[in-house]
C-alpha cells in the first residue's frame, strides 16, 4: 500500500527536517557557497514526499531546506553520501490509514487463525492428538517470532529503510555488477543468499533431530512418534517463513503495508484447506501439512510487490551536482570526498553478527516462555497443553491489534533515529505506547468478562466438551492479566533495536522474566495446574515490559518521559479493572451464551470509555479523529498495490 500524504503536512516535516539538517552542518557548511534560485527539484518517496538533495545547475531547495550536497565537507567531518537522508515523516492521515488497511488484514487473518484453531477442536479434539500436533506447532512458533514478527524486522527494517533512503537521494551503492548502484538491490544480493542458505541449513537440522527436539519439548507426551511426524512437517517452515519476513521487513521500509499485513490470510487459509482435505486420510498430520503449505502461501502473497519494489521504474532523484563554486577544493586540501564504497558500507553494517545475535535471542528468549508452558504442561492430564494453547490464542487478539500502529510506525521511528532526531522519536514513542495500551486494555477488560462465552461460541462443538470449555475459560481470564505486559514489550523493544546498533539490554530484560515465569511455574503447577502456568506467563512478562520501561534512556534506546508514561498507564488501567468486573456481573445473568456475550461486551465497552473521559485520557480521541478522517475523506494520491 503506498498513500503520498497531502501538500500541506510534506511541508512542515520538510522545514522541520531543514532546520535539523542546518543545526547539524553549519561548522561544516562555513566558506561554503549557497545554492542559486531557481525551480524546485523534487522526489516522490513511497508515503512521503521528500525533496532532494540537490539544486543541479542553479536549481533550489524548498524553503528552509539546505542542500545536502551544497555545503563542501570539512577536514575530519562525515562524507555527504555517508550521512542517510533525511525524508520527511508521513502525515497523520497516512498513518492511520495504513493503520486501518493493517488492522482490518490482521483481523481477517486472526478470524481465520480462529477458524483454523475451531476446525482442529473439531476435527480431533482437545486430546492426545491435538497435544502431539500442538508440539510440533511451537516450530511454527518460534519460526513465526524470530523470523517474522520481532527478529528479522528489527535487524532488516532499519537496514532497508536507509537503502531506501539512499535510493531516493540518487546515492549509488558502489556494490558492484548485480545492483546497478541501487543500495537496495544491493542490500538485497549482499543479505538475501546468506539468509536463505542459513534457513534451509536450520530447518535441516530440525528436521534430523525431530525426535530430539520432541523429547526435548514434551518428555511425558504420550504419543511422540505422531509429534515426530508432525515437527518435521512444520520444520520446513522455517525457510519459507524466514523468507516471508525478509519480504514483510523490506516492504514495509517502502510503506508497502497491504502485501505484510495479508501474509497471516493466506497461511490460516492454507492450513484450514489442508485440514479438511487431507484430514480424514492423514489425521492430524494434515495440519502439519497445511503449515507447510501455508509458510510458502506467505512467500507468494509478498513475491510480486517486492519485485515491483526492487526492478520497478523508481522515481529517484540523480545524484546532486553542486552548485558552482561549491567545488571539493572550497573545503580545503583534506576534504573528505564521498567514495563509491562508503554508501554499501553504511546501508549494510546494520546487518553484521553484532545486531543479529541480540535481537534473535531476545526473540528466542521471548518465545521460550511457549516451550516452559508446554514443558510443565505435558506432565499434566491430557488435554492441558490444547488448553493452554486455546485460551493463549484467543487471549493475545488484543494484543496483535493493539500492535498494529507500532508495526506502521516502526520505519518512522527508524528514520528518526538515523536522523538523530530523538525528539520526534520520543513523541513517537510515547503516543504509540498510549495507543496499544488503550486497545488492549479494552480487549482485556472484554475477554476477562466473557471469558466462558466466547470459547463456549468458538469452540465447543464436536469434540471440544462442556469441560473443555471450563478449563480453557478460567487459563484464558488469568492470561488477560498479562496482555498489558506483552503489548509494552511489543511496544517498547522496537525502540531498542530501531538505532541500528547493538544492545544487549532487551535480553537481559527478556532473561528476568522467564526466570520469574520458570520459578513461578514450576512452583504453582502442582497446585494450581494450567491456571498456575498462565500466571507464571503474566507475571514475567509484566516483569520484562517494566524492566523495558525503566531502561528507556538515551544510551540505550529513546528517552522519555518515564514518570508522565507510567502515570498516563494507569488510568486505562484502572478503567479496565472496573470495566472487567462490571462487565462479567452483566455477562452472568444470561444464560445464552450470545446474549451474554453482547451484554457483557456492550458494558464492557461504555464503562470502559465513560471513565477513560473521566479520568482525561488524552491519546484516544486524537488518534480516534484522525482514523475516522482517514477512512472519510480520500486522501490525495492515494493509491493501492
Amino acid at each position: 500500500m503506498t498513500v503520498t500524504p497531502s501538500r500541506a503536512g510534506d511541508e512542515g516535516t520538510t522545514a522541520r527536517a531543514g532546520r535539523r539538517r542546518r543545526t547539524g552542518t553549519e561548522s561544516g557548511a562555513a566558506g561554503g557557497t549557497e545554492a542559486g534560485t531557481g525551480g524546485e527539484d523534487e522526489v516522490q518517496l513511497p508515503g512521503a514526499r521528500a525533496a532532494t538533495a540537490g539544486a543541479a545547475h542553479g536549481g533550489a531547495t524548498p524553503t528552509g531546506t539546505a542542500p545536502a550536497s551544497a555545503a563542501p565537507v570539512s577536514s575530519g567531518s562525515a562524507s555527504a553520501a555517508d550521512r542517510p537522508a533525511e525524508v520527511p515523516p508521513p502525515t497523520r492521515g497516512f498513518l492511520a490509514k495504513a493503520t486501518l488497511v493493517t488492522a482490518a488484514l490482521s483481523i481477517a487473518g486472526a478470524l481465520l487463525g480462529l477458524g483454523r484453531d475451531q476446525a482442529l477442536a473439531h476435527l480431533f479434539g482437545a486430546g492426545t492428538e491435538t497435544d502431539a500436533f500442538l508440539v510440533a506447532w511451537t516450530v511454527p512458533e518460534v519460526a513465526a517470532t524470530l523470523l517474522i514478527e520481532d527478529g528479522m524486522a528489527f535487524v532488516l527494517v532499519p537496514a532497508f529503510s536507509l537503502a531506501v533512503a539512499r535510493r531516493a537521494r540518487g546515492t549509488g551503492s558502489g556494490s558492484g555488477s548485480g545492483s546497478g548502484g541501487d543500495p537496495v538491490r544491493a542490500l538485497v544480493a549482499s543479505t538475501l543468499p546468506r539468509i536463505a542458505l542459513v534457513l534451509v541449513g536450520v530447518a535441516a537440522l530440525l528436521i534430523a533431530g525431530a525426535p530430539y527436539l520432541v523429547a526435548g519439548l514434551a518428555p511425558g507426551l504420550p504419543d511422540p512418534g505422531l509429534a515426530v511426524d508432525c515437527t518435521r512437517l512444520t520444520a520446513t517452515c522455517v525457510l519459507s517463513f524466514g523468507l516471508a519476513g525478509y519480504c514483510s521487513a523490506a516492504l514495509r521500509a517502502h510503506r508497502r503495508f497491504l502485501a505484510p499485513a495479508a501474509i497471516y490470510v493466506a497461511y490460516n487459509t492454507g492450513i484450514i484447506t489442508a485440514m479438511f482435505v487431507l484430514g480424514g486420510h492423514w489425521g492430524v498430520r494434515s495440519a502439519a501439512i497445511g503449515v507447510a503449505l501455508g509458510g510458502c502461501l506467505m512467500v507468494a502473497a509478498q513475491t510480486p510487490s517486492l519485485v515491483r519494489q526492487l526492478f520497478g521504474r523508481h522515481r529517484s532523484a540523480p545524484a546532486a551536482v553542486a552548485p558552482a563554486g561549491a567545488s571539493s577544493q572550497a573545503a580545503g586540501p583534506n576534504a573528505e570526498q564521498p567514495s563509491e564504497q562508503a554508501p554499501k558500507q553504511s546501508v549494510t553494517h546494520a546487518v553484521n553478527l553484532a545486531l543479529v545475535v541480540p535481537v534473535l535471542l531476545f526473540a528466542l528468549c521471548r518465545q521460550s516462555q511457549v516451550l516452559i508452558e508446554r514443558y510443565l504442561a505435558s506432565s499434566l492430564p491430557s488435554g492441558a497443553i490444547s488448553h493452554l494453547n486455546y485460551a493463549q490464542k484467543v487471549a493475545q487478539i488484543p494484543m496483535t491489534l493493539s500492535l498494529m500502529l507500532c508495526t506502521v510506525t516502526f520505519p518512522v521511528l527508524a528514520q528518526a533515529l538515523a536522523e538523530g532526531d530523538t525528539e520526534r522519536a520520543r513523541q513517537r514513542v510515547e503516543h504509540d505506547v498510549s495507543v496499544a495500551a488503550c486497545i488492549v486494555l479494552l480487549g482485556a477488560a472484554a475477554v476477562f468478562a466473557c471469558a466462558p462465552q466466547i470459547i463456549e461460541l468458538l469452540f465447543q462443538r464436536g469434540a471440544f466438551a462442556a469441560r473443555d470449555t471450563a478449563a480453557t475459560a478460567t487459563v484464558m481470564r488469568v492470561y488477560s492479566v498479562g496482555l498489558l505486559g506483552h503489548t509494552l514489550v511489543g511496544a517498547l523493544v522496537r525502540t531498542y533495536f530501531s538505532a541500528g546498533r547493538p544492545t544487549w539490554y532487551p535480553l537481559a530484560a527478556m532473561t528476568a522474566g522467564i526466570v520469574a515465569t520458570s520459578w513461578i511455574g514450576a512452583a504453582t503447577v502442582g497446585a494450581w495446574g494450567v491456571s498456575g502456568i498462565a500466571a507464571a506467563n503474566a507475571i514475567g512478562i509484566t516483569l520484562t515490559a517494566a524492566l523495558l520501561l525503566s531502561g528507556m534512556n538515551e544510551r540505550r534506546s529513546v528517552p522519555i518521559h518515564t514518570r508522565r508514561v507510567v502515570h498516563e498507564l494507569s488510568k486505562p488501567l484502572r478503567a479496565a479493572g472496573c470495566a472487567a468486573v462490571a462487565g462479567a456481573l452483566c455477562a452472568s445473568r444470561f444464560d445464552p451464551p450470545a446474549l451474554a456475550l453482547s451484554t457483557g461486551g456492550l458494558t464492557v465497552t461504555v464503562v470502559y470509555v465513560l471513565l477513560l473521559r473521566l479520568l482525561g485520557v488524552q491519546a484516544v480521541a486524537p488518534a480516534f479523529r484522525t482514523a475516522l478522517r482517514s477512512v472519510t475523506r480520500r486522501l490525495p494520491h492515494a493509491r493501492f498495490r
